[in-house]
């Protein structure tokens, strides 16, 4: 990308700047703090907690639940009624989603490209992260009745929103707290602390709130009344002042960003403009870039699937119960948290690409070991599952330093923006290919094969990426560089 001064040179990488710079270790640990925090939101309200509270049956009609449980016989046409009316629930937070995703994909670019030309990146950070602890503080209101339903919906959605335009602004600080021999490292630690902290959090919300003991209608240790899905509401709470704590290190620790670095600014509408001038140089200039982004949203899309459908996959073909499924997610975070943190430091080695292209090729073999082991029952998956889940969090962590390391100084937080809104142009994808084939072939172990493709396009069209260049140091080494310009 050009600077927009007709004639200038092309303006420096952002993370060389850093070359030589002691970075504290305490900036470091505040910035992952970060990442440990958002797990609140991410695994917990839109994963595995509140998302299913939202779409269970406290919202569907209590005369129809009354029926339902009156009824002995579990097939009989009470609980068919029941079932029928979940569909409803999980399409419209599905639209709503859907929504939150275009929305984000609009605006992640300018919003970044605008938190660089103002300089006030932390405190939008700050912003967004508030917004998003507002949203979950509110959601313990979303009591379990039919006509709460499109609040929770709403909350969710918003919420969804402004986590992506936050975890923009997050993405773009990651060269802020690293050098060009040690962003593989921190990209890693924020990456093993999001997976980490889901599951701790996750433990701590299921044997305190969830668990079912002795007392019907009571949940977990602390005994709180599921009546009006108190226990699952005071659990928002509870993530929301977890997001609230582990977003204070990064808020009191971490520096803004220079001022050196800041770009022009100029006005909403226009910063559409400009980011259209951007994407045509960026094409012109630097379609090693572009291929890039092209790549990473195909397999990123990919990684997303495998959580996405992991679970599905365990109960569906696998023959695993709910308890065993909470089980293996939470083995599987474990593993994908700790792999993460190893593999940085062969980020910072290798350099980024032979980790993703690693991964993959990891990701693949696993994938194809799972489908053509389907028929071998819960250990097989038990193996597979761990393994796929192995290879997920480091293809993720090097995508984002990737980036890092051929993105301009100043312009982190349009180039991470532009990074989400990729993601999202795609991320139909591999739901669309799973659910295409499990259709096709009437059985669900076949959606394997639609998740493998997903990630051996991506790691195809990864193969024409030229690597950013590095010397033996570590240093930039512009004779191989594959920058935006």
């Amino acid at each position: 990308m050009d600077d927009h001064t007709p004639g200038s040179a092309a303006a420096p990488i952002g993370l060389d700047l850093q070359s030589g710079k002691r970075i504290p270790r305490s900036h470091v640990v505040a910035w992952a703090f970060w990442d440990w925090g958002g797990a609140a939101f991410n695994a917990v309200i839109t994963t595995f907690v509140f998302t299913v509270y939202l779409t269970g049956g406290l919202f569907i009609d209590p005369a129809l639940r009354a029926a339902r449980d009156a009824e002995l016989d579990p097939s009989g046409p009470a609980h068919a009624a029941v079932t029928a009316a979940e569909a409803p629930l999980s399409s419209g937070l599905g639209f709503g989603l859907a929504i939150a995703g275009i929305v984000v994909a609009l605006l992640a670019p300018v919003l970044g490209q605008r938190t660089d030309a103002s300089g006030r990146r932390k405190l939008w950070l700050a912003i967004n992260t508030g917004v998003v602890i507002l949203a979950m503080v509110l959601m313990f209101f979303v009591q379990g009745q039919p006509s709460f339903f499109l609040f929770g919906v709403v909350l969710v959605s918003v919420g969804t929103v402004f986590y992506e335009i936050a975890t923009v602004n997050y993405n773009a600080m990651l060269i802020q707290v690293s050098t060009p021999k040690t962003v593989g490292t921190v990209s890693g630690l924020g990456w093993g602390a999001g997976y980490l902290g889901g599951i701790v959090l996750l433990l701590v919300v299921y044997f305190g709130l969830v668990v079912e003991g002795s007392t019907p209608g009571v949940g977990g240790l602390l005994h709180v009344t599921e009546a009006g899905g108190l226990n699952i509401r005071i659990i928002a709470l509870i993530s929301a002042a977890w997001t609230l704590v582990f977003s204070l290190p990064i808020l009191l620790t971490v520096p803004e960003i220079e001022a050196s670095n800041r770009r022009a600014r100029v006005g909403f509408l226009q910063s559409y403009a400009v980011l259209v001038r951007d994407v045509r140089s960026l094409w012109r200039d630097s379609r090693n870039t572009v291929m890039f982004l092209i790549a990473s949203a195909l397999f990123r899309d990919g990684l997303v699937g495998v959580f996405t459908f992991g679970g599905i996959l365990a109960s569906g073909t696998f023959g695993f119960s709910s308890g065993q499924v909470i089980i293996f997610a939470i083995a599987a975070n474990v593993v994908a948290g700790v792999s993460t943190f190893i593999s940085g430091r062969f980020d910072d080695r290798f350099g980024a690409k032979p980790v993703i292209v690693t991964a993959l090729i990891g990701l693949v073999v696993a994938g194809l070991g799972v489908f053509f082991a389907h028929g071998l029952g819960a250990g097989a998956f038990w193996v597979g599952g761990l393994i796929l889940c192995l290879f997920v969090g480091p293809a993720q962590s090097a995508a984002r330093t990737f980036l890092a390391r051929v993105t301009p100084a100043g312009r982190e937080g349009e180039v991470f923006g532009l990074y989400a809104t990729t993601g999202r142009a795609v991320s139909f994808l591999a739901p669309l290919l799973f659910a295409t084939l499990v259709s096709v072939f009437g059985a669900q172990y076949w959606g394997i094969l639609g998740i493998v493709a997903v990630l051996l396009i991506g790691l195809v069209l990864l193969l024409f990426v030229r690597t950013p260049g590095r010397d033996a140091t570590g240093a930039p080494d512009p004779a191989g560089a594959a920058r935006l310009s």
